[in-house]
């Protein structure tokens, strides 16, 4: 219990959380992201792969817990560092150099908390399915046309991405994602002390890979929603 104070309470211990919880939440991106994927292999493959998903409650929802405890001291750790960042500098500097930062670098805590907004309405969207999004749990199917009724996801989703604004809103936040990202992944790598002056132009390439296949693959289902797809 000791360490595990000492490592939240200290700058290098919050860096190595936030890097641990972050890598974390990229393979859990990249995860819901060939999940959501199967919405091209039809109806019945989507709905099979949620009735799997679904199958153990228990599980589920404790999968669930800990990816929220994940992301909130993901969330908590950066957001300190960076506080304490900006208090071991108050003045600004007389001259503001800024050739080696990116916009994705110079705003992560914002990007941060703009993509946990929408984190947060998308469960409310798709998982919890709140206020004007309660009809959902009243779409059911039956998978190859037999069986007992399981929730149609397939409909839900191609309900949902029918409204241009959640559509677009859904594009613009997995932009913000993914810019987050491209930054973000090359730290974990530095954190965890895998980058240098030699392996500096990989990691970055790697992570504008990362990003780049994320945005396409998670913006592709409500863009192809919009242009027509199962409907």
């Amino acid at each position: 219990m000791k360490q595990l104070v000492l490592l939240a309470t200290s700058s290098l211990g919050r860096k190595y959380l936030v890097a641990v919880t972050g890598a974390a939440l990229v393979a859990f991106v990249i995860i819901h992201m060939l999940g959501n994927l199967q919405i091209f292999l039809g109806a019945d493959a989507l709905n099979h792969y949620a009735k799997v998903l679904q199958s153990n409650a228990l599980v589920l929802w404790g999968f669930r817990a800990g990816l929220l405890a994940v992301a909130v001291i993901h969330v908590a750790c950066a957001i300190s560092l960076a506080v304490e960042n900006k208090r071991a500098r108050p003045a600004e500097y007389a001259t503001k150099t800024k050739i080696q930062a990116s916009l994705a670098s110079l705003t992560m805590v914002a990007s941060g908390l703009i993509v946990l907004g929408f984190i947060i309405f998308h469960l409310l969207h798709f998982t919890v399915k709140a206020g004007p999004f309660a009809d959902y749990a009243l779409l059911k199917t039956q998978i190859g046309g037999e069986g007992p009724l399981v929730p149609d996801v397939f409909a839900m989703v191609v309900q949902g991405f029918s409204n241009v604004w959640i559509s677009g809103f859904y594009i613009v936040g997995v932009g913000l994602l993914c810019v987050h990202l491209s930054h973000g992944i090359g730290s974990i790598f530095q954190t965890v002390g895998l980058r240098d002056a030699k392996t500096a132009v990989y990691t970055e390439w790697l992570a504008k890979v990362v990003s780049v296949v994320i945005f396409v693959g998670m913006a592709g289902v409500p863009l192809a929603v919009l242009l027509g797809y199962g409907k």
